[in-house]
């Protein structure tokens, strides 16, 4: 069974484009979970004995951290809008 390239090709397209459609959808509507999936992913790598490159990566997955006041209730409003 021949698979023709062309068709492969298109597959591989659709299959990226339902990929990053679904990121773009988990960030815009969960974006604490999100977060939190992102720093589960990111602690373990950023660890003292992983190579250079791993912890590299580690620390552009996690996310920015977010700025408190030590006045506030911690509730984190300040945070800029969402848009």
């Amino acid at each position: 069974m021949s698979v023709d390239a062309g068709l492969l090709g298109q597959y591989m397209v659709i299959a990226l484009a339902v990929v990053f459609s679904a990121g773009y959808v988990a960030r815009r509507q969960f974006p604490d979970s999100v977060r939190r999936l992102r720093m589960a992913l990111a602690v373990p790598m950023v660890r003292e004995g992983r190579p250079l490159w791993l912890r590299n990566l580690g620390r552009r997955i996690a996310p920015p951290g977010r700025a408190t006041d030590s006045a506030c209730g911690g509730c984190n409003s300040c945070d800029p809008p969402k848009h």
